[in-house]
């Protein structure tokens, strides 16, 4: 158990905002963070995140904020990446009134950091895939700004940091709200389908990452999601797809390979099935 101060990462008095990459293969004790308050986005993989005495699953796009003097701890890690950004509570202050205004802006940056502080409290923000890859645009210009120090770079730290939690309070706002996330079976397959979903994985792999019987799965991805997991896994392939055929002229053989079909055949009559025109259409029309 250890104390961690805002001095550890920067010495800049003017400007206490710190913002970093952490990639950890090993457990991460128990501290607290004595000045500082810390925006957490798990970037790859997951972990068990100890809050107190509380222990919740974390995984690839889940957002949340832990306040000074929170004791918090990152337990068997997997293939576990996240971004910190460390800021001082009256760093947010400089932002505009209307923040204060958003649902989301107080669920996510006041209320759920003080709950958590003083009894357990699990919820957080879960993003998708494709606000995810938006978010990591996001912070990678902000990293780039913070360790080159261009000109100006203060004020454009601020600026985008002040856009990603807008962002983040927006996401907040519009999520499923009736999604358990305590539900430990539940996230570790939703984890694996997010880590995997571009390789071939069946639905037997899934149910066993999860440590249950394919029937539960299908059972508790019904109840929780309204849909199933096959249904959930091509609904991230399809996202990816369909960005590949704007944004790209790769054939739809290797954008269907790509995103984890292992035939162009079978991608192009659910890709058809499910936006009612084929892929080559989708992209004519795009």
């Amino acid at each position: 158990m250890f104390n961690a101060s805002l001095g550890w990462f920067t010495k800049d008095e003017q400007f206490p905002f710190f913002i970093q990459y952490g990639e950890h293969d090993e457990d991460l004790g128990l501290h607290k963070h004595l000045d500082f308050s810390e925006l957490v986005i798990v970037l790859n993989g997951n972990a068990t995140h100890i809050v107190n005495s509380e222990s919740s699953f974390i995984k690839k796009g889940d957002v949340f904020v832990i306040n000074e003097e929170t004791f918090h701890a990152y337990k068997d890690p997997h293939d576990f990446k996240i971004c910190n950004i460390m800021f001082r509570s009256d760093f947010l202050h400089t932002a505009g009134p209307d923040l204060r205004t958003l649902n989301g802006y107080q669920a996510l940056f006041i209320l759920e950091p003080f709950y958590r502080s003083i009894h357990s409290y699990k919820s957080k923000l879960s993003l998708s895939i494709p606000n995810l890859e938006y978010v990591s645009s996001l912070i990678s210009a902000m990293s780039d700004e913070y360790i080159n120090k261009y000109q100006g770079h203060q004020t454009m730290l601020k600026s985008r940091f002040m856009e990603l939690v807008v962002y983040l309070s927006r996401q907040y706002d519009h999520q499923d709200k009736g999604m358990n996330s305590n539900l430990m079976h539940l996230a570790n397959a939703i984890s694996y389908i997010e880590d995997h979903y571009l390789q071939p994985i069946t639905l037997e792999e899934i149910a066993s990452q999860s440590d249950i019987s394919v029937r539960h799965l299908n059972r508790i991805f019904k109840s929780y999601y309204r849909t199933t997991p096959i249904a959930y896994l091509h609904k991230l392939r399809f996202e990816r797809a369909c960005t590949m055929l704007k944004q790209t002229k790769l054939s739809i053989a290797d954008i269907a390979s790509d995103c984890g079909f292992n035939d162009s055949n079978y991608f192009t009559r659910q890709f058809t099935k499910t936006f009612g025109n084929s892929p080559k259409a989708y992209r004519r029309e795009s």
